[in-house]
């Protein structure tokens, strides 16, 4: 069974590689590329917004030398970026930005150019029900879902930069005090969230407050693209995306074949012959849609309730006086980034590798190098308490990670004072035993009768399938029989793996800010990080 694109990817798998090389591995092309970049610089009105636009974030002296950069030729940068999910969403946008922050400063070690680390603010998504929540990991080891509670966000179709957080904040601050106020870093924390985090601001501000404030040491400069002042310098990309949309979404879909050829999913579907952005016919701030085909000239805005069409010639028209009606798709972003700066490396999660892997086409139809696409860091953290359980239950934290039920008969029958025959052996024992006696029996039945077939059929399934109960009722006595061991594992699964999950994907970061301190946990992941690598390690606060 072929791997995932990503899991593929980072091992090197050739499969993988003939989409997207592991430029990012090689100290030589880590050159080139820079080198590349360099020959690039930042639009004069794309710095002044960006001036202004970091100038409301927290005070920064990197910051500020970082942005004076940018102005000056051969500067380059490696840019990340990510959704605004609430108090920042997982753990891993923390890991996202830590990384690079640690590339940049790699980049320009290695080859001694001015290297600037950009986080790309992805205001112009619109699915509000992945980032009006998070979940905090509790004391306890459960995990609390603290939510804005909107009551229209399935339905809500505007870009996130124009939603405010209303009065719902206000209770999902008082969660996160109920479930984390005792820690000993909690009013730290919590404070900044609940500076930040106020019901006239809006995702993105509130987001951007507390991401700033947490990097303001490294100088991490923050874009974001919904600005009415850099909408002209998007309508390019965009008009490109409208009148070339056939022939890009040719080439997108022979992209995709291709790797389904190579026994690898697409990760975003090609809509044919449609643009990749996506129009807000009413207003600036109002519901955004997908343009399909219908007819010569002609587009339906996919999912619209008056199933409404447009012109090319009105798209043309609006992108000329209003472009901020305009916004990117995940494939359309690369490319209108990369266009704006002078990207040598782009830190993204296994999402953003896999559209990477289908976007080859795009770059050489924009004519525009592809930057090097490097892993986000990966962390597990192993705080004191999960430190503690794992030296209780004798594990590791990668044998921990294996299934519950695995694990727990694991245990105990490695502890048991006279051990257990594990419930695969013992059905493997009984059924073996029965179906040996059952074929030299049948032997002579079938000589006798060859009707008989069917019957020793089945009476092999009937058995089979009675063993099969009585050994997984055993299983599960195994697996319950020691009680504290069984809320030992449990507590330290939801740790590890809440749901099931990789910890990164699914826990924010105010537990351990709370416990440990902002900072001082930031810190932590920033000391961690090991430049261009995407293999998980276990951070230890």
């Amino acid at each position: 069974m072929t791997p995932s694109f990503p899991t593929a990817w980072l091992q090197g798998d050739p499969r993988a590689l003939a989409f997207l090389p592991d430029r990012f591995r090689h100290r030589a092309a880590r050159a080139e590329a820079a080198a590349a970049a360099s020959t690039r610089s930042v639009p004069p009105a794309l710095l002044e917004v960006l001036r202004a636009q970091n100038a409301r974030l927290a005070p920064s002296p990197a910051r500020t030398r970082h942005l004076e950069e940018l102005a000056q030729p051969g500067t380059i940068v490696v840019v990340t970026g990510q959704q605004m999910g609430l108090f920042l969403g997982p753990l891993f946008t923390l890991y996202k930005a830590a990384a690079a922050i640690v590339a940049a400063r790699k980049l320009r070690e290695e080859t001694g150019r001015p290297c600037v680390p950009v986080f790309w603010l992805q205001t112009e998504d619109h699915d509000l029900p992945e980032v009006d929540h998070c979940f905090v990991a509790s004391p306890r080891g459960a995990r609390c879902r603290v939510s804005l509670d909107l009551p229209d966000a399935a339905l809500s179709r505007a870009p996130i930069a124009h939603r405010k957080l209303g009065p719902g904040v206000l209770k999902a601050l008082e969660s996160l005090r109920a479930e984390l106020g005792a820690e000993p870093q909690a009013e730290e924390h919590l404070s900044l969230l609940e500076w930040a985090y106020r019901p006239d601001a809006t995702l993105a501000e509130a987001f951007t407050e507390v991401l700033s404030t947490l990097f303001a040491e490294e100088g991490l400069v923050f874009l974001d693209p919904r600005d009415a002042r850099l909408a002209p310098l998007a309508a390019p990309i965009h008009r490109r995306s409208l009148e070339h949309a056939a022939t890009l979404s040719t080439a997108l879909t022979q992209r995709v074949e291709e790797l389904t050829r190579a026994g690898f999913s697409e990760q975003v579907y090609i809509r044919p012959g449609s643009p990749l952005g996506f129009f807000s016919p009413d207003e600036v701030d109002g519901a955004r849609y997908r343009l399909d085909p219908a007819g010569p000239q002609t587009w339906s805005l996919v999912g619209h309730p008056r199933g409404a069409t447009v012109t090319t010639q009105e798209l043309l028209r609006a992108l000329e006086q209003e472009p901020l009606r305009f916004t990117t798709s995940a494939l359309l972003r690369p490319l209108l980034q990369d266009t704006w700066l002078p990207t040598a490396a782009y830190v993204g999660g296994p999402g953003e590798v896999s559209y990477f892997a289908q976007l080859a086409p795009l770059y050489a139809h924009a004519g525009l190098p592809m930057p090097l696409v490097v892993p986000r860091a990966r962390f597990r953290v192993l705080d004191d308490r999960a430190r503690r359980l794992l030296h209780k239950l004798g594990l590791t934290a990668d044998e921990a990670s294996q299934p519950r039920e695995a694990l727990l008969t694991k245990l105990a029958t490695r502890d048991a004072a006279e051990p257990y025959e594990p419930a695969g052996a013992v059905e493997a024992r009984l059924f073996g035993a029965f179906s040996a006696e059952l074929d030299t029996l049948g032997e002579s039945m079938l000589k006798l009768d060859p009707r008989l077939l069917d019957a020793l059929k089945r009476t092999r399934g009937t058995v089979r399938a009675a063993v099969s109960r009585l050994s997984a009722r055993y299983g599960r006595a195994l697996a319950l029989r020691d009680e504290v061991t069984t809320e030992r594992v449990d507590r330290l699964r939801a740790m590890l793996l809440p749901e099931g999950a990789p910890q990164e994907r699914i826990h924010g970061m105010a537990y351990h800010a709370c416990r440990f301190g902002t900072r001082a946990f930031t810190r932590q992941v920033l000391d961690a990080c090991i430049p261009f690598s995407g293999d998980l390690q276990d951070l230890t606060p």
